[in-house]
C-alpha cells in the first residue's frame, strides 16, 4: 500500500495545540480513507500543500511522503550525487558515441558509395509505402531526426499512463518527488513522462521547433547528452525548492529539459526573431523572449504559484545559459583525453596473443 501524508492544523476544545502543524501519515493506497469518529475530527482543519508538476496538469494521485522535512533534506545528497554522476556518464557516452560514429563512417565510406551505385541501377519502385517513408525521413533535418526518438519515447510513456495496471509503477518511477521512496531514477524517467495531452503536445512542439537550431549548434551526440543531463538537473532544482519551501508533490514533464534547449538557442542567437504560434503577427527577439521567461518563472517561484514547477524551469534555463556560454568549452572541448583513453582501450591487443 502507498503511504500518503497530509499537513493538518488541529485544535481541540482545550486549545492545547494552538494551531501547530504536524504530519499525519495514513496508509490507504488509492482508496478513500475510512471515516473518522466525530470526536477525532471535531476541530481538525486540513490544509494540503500540493506542489504542481512541471506540466500544466497534475494527475490525481496520492504521493508517498516521509514524516519529516529534515529527514528529506539529509537525503538530498543522493540526488545530488546522481545528478553529477548521470551527467558525467551522459557526456562520456556521447563522446564515445561520436568517436565510434566517425570511425564507422570512415570504414563504410566506400561501401556506401557502392550501395548508392547499386540503388541507382535497380528499377525504381512506385507507390511503395516504405519508399514514401524513407523519402519523408530523408526530407527531415538532422535535428528533427534526432528528436524523433525522444518524441516517440514521450508518446509511449503517455500511453502507459492510460493503462490502469501501470498506475502504481508510473507514479513511483515516472514522477519525481523528494518525499518519494524512489528519488534518483525518477529524476530521469519523469523527463519523458506526461499525463496531460496538451502538456505533451506543447512540449514536443517546442522541442521539434528548436531541434534544427540546437543540433546544428551542438551536434547530435552533444545535444542528447545536454538534453538528458538537463532533465536531471531540472529535477534536482525542483527537489531543492520543494525541500526549502515544504511544498512536496509529484513533478513530471520535459519542460525543464526543453527550457535548457530554448535557453541555449536564445543565448547563442539572441537576435533571432520568434513568434507565438497563435499570434504569428507579433514577433520578438530570442533574447527578449528568454528574459521574459526567466522573469516569469522567477516571480512564480517567489510568489509560490502552483500551476507550473517554476524551480525546474529556472534550473533548466540557467543550465542552458551556462552551457551555451561556458559549458561547451569546459566539458565538451576537453573530452580528448577521455576519447584517447577509449581509443587505446579499443585498440589494445589481446593479452594472450589471440587475434
Amino acid at each position: 500500500m502507498t503511504s500518503a501524508c497530509w499537513i493538518l492544523k488541529a485544535c481541540t476544545r482545550r486549545n492545547w495545540c494552538h494551531g501547530r502543524s504536524f504530519l499525519i501519515e495514513q496508509r490507504n493506497g488509492f482508496r478513500r480513507a475510512p471515516p473518522k469518529k466525530p470526536e477525532q475530527i471535531e476541530t481538525e482543519l486540513k490544509k494540503s500543500h500540493d506542489t504542481p508538476s512541471q506540466s500544466s496538469f497534475t494527475p490525481p494521485i496520492a504521493e508517498p511522503i516521509h514524516p519529516a522535512r529534515i529527514h528529506i533534506a539529509k537525503q538530498l545528497y543522493k540526488p545530488f550525487l546522481f545528478t553529477v554522476g548521470f551527467s558525467g556518464c551522459s557526456f562520456g557516452i556521447a563522446a564515445i558515441w561520436q568517436y565510434e560514429s566517425l570511425k564507422s563512417r570512415m570504414s563504410n565510406y566506400f561501401e556506401d558509395i557502392r550501395a548508392d551505385w547499386l540503388e541507382k541501377m535497380r528499377p525504381p519502385k512506385h507507390g511503395n509505402f516504405r519508399k514514401q517513408v524513407n523519402e519523408w525521413w530523408n526530407s527531415l533535418s538532422e535535428g528533427q531526426r534526432t528528436v524523433s526518438g525522444i518524441i516517440a519515447a514521450n508518446v509511449l510513456v503517455f500511453c502507459l499512463w492510460r493503462v490502469p495496471s501501470m498506475q502504481r509503477t508510473m507514479i513511483r518511477y515516472f514522477t519525481s518527488n523528494p518525499a518519494s521512496k524512489s528519488m534518483c531514477l525518477p529524476m530521469t524517467l519523469s523527463t519523458f513522462s506526461h499525463f496531460s495531452f496538451f502538456h505533451l503536445a506543447a512540449n514536443m512542439y517546442v522541442l521539434w521547433t528548436f531541434s534544427s537550431s540546437i543540433v546544428s549548434i551542438l551536434g547530435q551526440e552533444q545535444f542528447l547528452a545536454v538534453y538528458v543531463s538537463a532533465g536531471v538537473i531540472a529535477s534536482f532544482a525542483s527537489y531543492v525548492s520543494k525541500v526549502a519551501t515544504g511544498r512536496f508533490g509529484p513533478s513530471l514533464g520535459a519542460s525543464g529539459a526543453i527550457m535548457t534547449v530554448l535557453a541555449a538557442v536564445c543565448t547563442k542567437m539572441p537576435e533571432a526573431r520568434l513568434a507565438i504560434i497563435f499570434l504569428p503577427m507579433f514577433t520578438f527577439t530570442a533574447g527578449n523572449a528568454l528574459k521574459a521567461i526567466l522573469a516569469l518563472d522567477a516571480v512564480g517561484l517567489c510568489l509560490g504559484w502552483k500551476y507550473f514547477d517554476h524551480a525546474a524551469h529556472l534550473g533548466g534555463a540557467l543550465f542552458g545559459i551556462w552551457y551555451a556560454l561556458y559549458g561547451h568549452e569546459l566539458i565538451w572541448k576537453k573530452r580528448e583525453p577521455f576519447v584517447k583513453i577509449w581509443h587505446e582501450f579499443r585498440n589494445k591487443p589481446p593479452r594472450n596473443g589471440g587475434t
